[in-house]
């Protein structure tokens, strides 16, 4: 679904995702903000025109929004993505540097 703010005098429009979409695919991505990456980076795939990327990878559209397009790909697996592993960083000191007189400028002659 697509609409335009109330408060907002722009032409920019909102796009609504279906929020049981939303739910299920937060559940399977596991990190919402990965979520929004992937459906990002999608929509605009969807979005580009040409080419094999930019059509949809689910048989039955019918009149569903792009990023529920997207949301619906994650769902049946037809995107895959990779989580990177996180390894635990170990805390090093910085040595700090000794500040040091400023040179003294050279007296005009």
């Amino acid at each position: 679904m697509v609409g335009t703010a109330p408060s907002c005098q722009s032409s920019e429009k909102i796009i609504y995702m279906n929020p049981e979409l939303l739910n299920q695919a937060v559940i399977k991505v596991g990190n919402a903000k990965t979520l929004i990456n992937l459906v990002s980076r999608r929509v605009r795939q969807l979005n580009a025109g040409g080419g094999s990327l930019s059509r949809p990878l689910i048989s039955d559209v019918g009149t569903l929004g792009i990023a529920d397009i997207a949301l619906r790909e994650i769902l049946e697996e037809k995107i895959g993505w990779d989580m990177p592993e996180f390894v635990e960083s170990t805390k090093t000191t910085v040595k700090r540097r000794k500040k040091t007189a400023a040179h003294p400028v050279a007296a005009a002659a």
